[in-house]
């Protein structure tokens, strides 16, 4: 179990955004397939629902008013072990082209505009369409479906004739891939799972805005990670600030000796060094920076 463990730390530690999403996907799962059968088995089964159905995403408006997170907590919630495997696997092989054209800052961009929009598509299509009235009451959505297809969607856009390697297929290439999973989302939104796959299609969508923008120079995944960055830093141990007493008569004596024994260092970075230190955090996040870098930018916020 330690392994385990040390195992889902070290894929916060390297900053690996891919591990990391999915890191806390199979966490959250794992988590919630336990609570499950611990609260069922003790009775408790219908105050879990209540926990679950609160994480999820409700169709029905007035319910989405009083759990607004939810819009943000679905996509890191599952059903089953194949909604989530499959979720992962896609993230996994999709999410590694990404990181290696556009990288990680990109990835999370992409991931959080496409469950947004899957999101919000499922739950504009819902209350606008007839045919979905009588399940509106009752309709919630979980899994990052949508926010998969936003990376799937966006690698095609990117790189449309990038080829991969199917089993028992061989070499496709991207926008055939991402061409079907729509076509076979569209097929089936009048299915069983109706709103998963108008999420697909709403994180479809979102995938190509996001990477038309970024080829015509608008990088919508700056305020995603601004924000991410902004609360991480909330949790980050302030430094420390060291207060000492002094006799009087002693500081008098020594004030002299400890200038003349001091030596002259100036700990002072170029402004051009701090902006290429603040735009390796914009880019890669505060934990990419080496100990040299850190210190370099706690000095210069001393200045």
């Amino acid at each position: 179990m330690n392994s385990i463990l040390e195992d889902f730390k070290q894929a916060f530690r390297t900053g690996n955004i891919l591990n990391q999403i999915i890191v806390i996907n199979v966490v959250v799962f794992v988590l919630f397939g336990v609570l499950g059968v611990f609260m069922q088995l003790s009775g408790a089964g219908a105050e879990y629902s209540l926990i679950y159905g609160y994480l999820a995403l409700p169709s029905n408006t007035n319910s989405l008013i009083s759990q607004p997170l939810s819009i943000i907590t679905y996509m890191f919630m599952h059903s089953g072990v194949f909604h989530i495997l499959f979720n992962m696997l896609f993230l996994f092989w999709f999410g590694k082209i990404i990181v290696g054209y556009l990288g990680q800052n990109k990835l999370l961009g992409l991931f959080v505009w496409g469950g947004l929009g899957g999101g919000l598509l499922y739950i504009l299509v819902y209350n606008a369409l007839p045919f979905y009235a009588p399940l509106v009451e009752n309709s919630s959505l979980v899994g990052a479906s949508g926010a998969v297809m936003a990376v799937v969607v966006g690698a095609a856009t990117f790189q449309p004739n990038f080829s991969v390697q199917m089993f028992l297929i061989g070499s496709v290439k991207l926008k055939y891939i991402a061409a079907f999973y729509l076509l076979l989302s569209f097929f089936q939104v009048t299915g069983a799972n109706a709103g998963g796959e108008i999420a697909h299609l709403g994180g479809a969508l979102m995938g190509y805005i996001v990477i038309s923008q970024l080829q015509q120079g608008k990088d919508w995944s700056k305020p995603i990670v601004t924000f991410i960055n902004w609360v991480k830093g909330l949790f980050k141990n302030q430094a420390k600030m060291n207060v000492s007493y002094k006799n009087k008569q002693k500081t008098k004596a020594t004030k002299t000796r400890v200038k003349k024994s001091a030596p002259s260092s100036d700990t002072s970075t170029p402004q051009a060094e701090i902006d290429a230190i603040l735009d390796k955090i914009s880019d890669k996040g505060y934990d990419a920076l080496s100990k040299e870098e850190k210190q370099k930018l706690f000095n210069a916020s001393k200045n």
